[in-house]
C-alpha cells in the first residue's frame, strides 16, 4: 500500500510539473535576430545568386518573407528604433549610444515575466550597467565597454566581465554558444532572446569554415580583400553563409527542446550591405549602400517563422520599418505596451498570420547626430514615391537611385496624390524632436566631422 501510494504521489507530482511547464510554455518565446550590414540582396530567398543561405531560405519557404522592410542607413539608429518602437526624431542622441531613459522591448518582456538575454553586438553605450538598465537579465557582448576585435581572438564583455580570447576563438561562435546555452537554461519558461549578430560587418575575414581561417588577412582591414572571379568578395560570401549556419544552430536548439512551435523567430538586417561590395540577383548587380538613404542603404531582408501560427510560404509586399518590431513581438507574446510610450510602430503580426492586418502606407526616416548638431536627411516614402524635407520628390519606379528630384508643384495624378500624403507625414513629425534634443536642419550634404564619423562607422 505504501509503495502504491508513493507511486501515485510521484505520478501526480510529475503530472503537476508537466502542467506547470505547459502553462509556462503557453507564452511564446521570441528570438529576434539582427544581422549586421546585411542588405535585402544577400538572401537566396530574396533572389540572391551570390551567396548560400539555405537556413534562411527554408525559414522563408515555410514561413513569411517580407519584400519591403526598411531600416535606418547605419546601425545605431536602427537599433534604437528597433528596441524602442520610436522614430529617431523623438529619442535618438548620437552614434554608438542610446539614451538611458529609453524603455526597450526587453524592459517590457522582463516586466511580463520573461527571461531576457542580448548576445552579439551592442554599440549603445559603454556603461557596464546599460544592458540591465535596458531590460536584459544576461548579456554576452562585443563593443560594449570597449571596441576591440570581434572575429578571430575577440574581446568581449560577458555579464559585465571583460574577456579576451587568444587561441583563435571566433567571436561569432562565442556569442552564438552563449545564446544556445541561454535557451538550454531557460527552456522551461518563456524567454526573449535578442541575438544581434556581429556578422557580416567588415573587415571581411575568413570564418572557421574558410580554408585560410587563422591566417593573416592581408588587406582585410580595408574590407575588400580576396575577390572571386565573378567580383564577389570571397570572405564576405563566407561570412554570409556562416551567419546562416549560426542561425541554423538556433533553429536546431529550439527543435531539440521541442520549442519550435512555441517560438517566433524574426530575422532582419540592420542596414544595407557595406559599400564597395556588390551582389548579384541573377543578372542584376546590386551595390552595397550602407550609409546611404537610398534603397541600397535601407532595404533589408525580413523573415518570420512560427510553425503553426505564421502562414506558410507567404510573401508580403506590405511596408515594414524597424519601429514595427516592438509592437509585433509584444502582440505575439501578449505583452502590453504602455500607452504613455507613444510608440510609432504598428504590428505586422496579422500579416504574418496571413491576414490583411493594418499595413502602413508609408515609412519615415530622420537621420541626424546630436553631438555633431547635424540633421542630414528627413523624408517619408511609399513603395513608389519619396518626399524629402527639402522638397525634393522622387518617383522610385523610374529613379531608384534618386538622381532626378522633381519639384512637387510639377506633379500630377498619382504622384501628386502621393506627395500630399507624404507631406502630411512630414508635417506630423515637424515638431516631434524634443526641445532638449532640437537642432537645425542642415540638409542631405554630409560634411566635415560627420564624414569622418561615417567613415569610422561603426567599429
Amino acid at each position: 500500500m505504501i509503495r502504491f501510494t508513493l507511486l501515485v504521489f510521484v505520478s501526480f507530482s510529475l503530472s503537476w510539473l508537466h502542467a506547470v511547464a505547459a502553462s509556462a510554455r503557453s507564452q511564446p518565446n521570441i528570438v529576434l535576430i539582427l544581422v549586421d550590414d546585411f542588405g535585402y540582396e544577400c538572401v537566396g530567398a530574396n533572389g540572391s545568386t551570390s551567396y548560400r543561405t539555405p537556413v534562411m531560405d527554408k525559414l522563408a519557404a515555410t514561413g513569411v518573407r517580407f519584400e519591403h522592410c526598411y531600416a535606418q542607413p547605419v546601425c545605431t539608429p536602427t537599433r534604437v528604433q528597433l528596441m524602442t518602437g520610436i522614430y529617431n526624431v523623438r529619442n535618438y542622441t548620437s552614434f554608438a549610444e542610446m539614451d538611458p531613459q529609453c524603455v526597450t522591448f526587453a524592459n517590457l518582456f522582463q516586466r511580463a515575466g520573461y527571461a531576457t538575454c542580448v548576445t552579439g553586438k551592442w554599440q549603445l553605450g559603454t556603461d557596464v550597467k546599460l544592458p540591465q538598465k535596458f531590460g536584459f537579465d544576461e548579456n554576452c557582448l562585443w563593443n560594449h565597454t570597449r571596441g576591440l576585435g570581434r572575429y578571430t581572438n575577440p574581446s568581449l564583455d560577458i555579464n559585465g566581465v571583460a574577456r579576451d580570447f587568444t587561441n583563435k576563438e571566433y567571436g561569432p561562435d562565442i556569442v552564438s554558444d552563449y545564446a544556445l546555452d541561454f535557451i538550454d537554461r531557460k527552456k522551461d519558461r518563456p524567454f526573449f532572446l535578442y541575438y544581434t549578430m556581429m556578422l557580416t560587418h567588415a573587415p571581411f575575414q575568413a570564418t572557421p569554415d574558410s580554408p585560410d581561417y587563422g591566417q593573416r588577412q592581408l588587406g582585410a582591414a580595408a574590407g575588400l580583400a580576396n575577390v572571386r572571379p565573378d567580383g564577389i568578395v570571397q570572405h564576405f560570401a563566407d561570412m554570409v553563409t556562416y551567419a546562416d549556419k549560426l542561425i541554423g544552430k538556433i533553429v536546431a536548439k529550439l527543435d531539440q527542446h521541442g520549442l519550435r512551435e512555441n517560438t517566433l523567430i524574426l530575422i532582419v538586417g540592420d542596414n544595407g550591405t557595406q559599400r564597395g561590395t556588390f551582389s548579384l540577383m541573377g543578372d542584376r548587380n546590386v551595390p552595397g549602400g550602407k550609409g546611404l538613404t537610398t534603397s541600397t542603404g535601407m532595404h533589408v531582408p525580413l523573415i518570420a517563422s512560427w510553425p503553426g501560427h505564421a502562414a506558410v510560404g507567404r510573401v508580403s509586399r506590405d511596408l515594414v520599418d524597424t519601429t514595427d518590431f516592438l509592437p509585433t513581438i509584444c502582440e505575439a507574446a501578449g505583452v502590453p505596451v504602455p500607452a504613455e510610450l507613444k510608440i510609432d510602430g504598428r504590428s505586422f503580426l496579422p500579416q504574418m498570420r496571413g491576414e490583411k492586418g493594418r499595413p502602413r502606407e508609408w515609412y519615415y526616416s530622420w537621420c541626424g547626430d546630436q553631438k555633431l548638431r547635424l540633421i542630414t536627411a528627413e523624408f517619408a516614402a511609399t513603395h513608389d514615391f519619396k518626399l524629402s524635407r527639402t522638397g525634393d520628390f522622387y518617383d522610385l519606379r523610374v529613379d531608384r537611385e534618386e538622381k532626378q528630384p522633381v519639384k512637387v508643384a510639377a506633379l500630377k495624378g498619382e504622384a501628386a496624390v502621393a506627395a500630399k500624403l507624404l507631406q502630411g507625414v512630414l508635417d506630423q513629425y515637424k515638431d516631434a524632436r524634443p526641445a532638449a534634443l532640437a537642432m537645425p536642419f542642415t540638409g542631405p550634404k554630409v560634411r566635415g566631422k560627420q564624414k569622418a564619423k561615417q567613415k569610422s562607422d561603426d567599429l
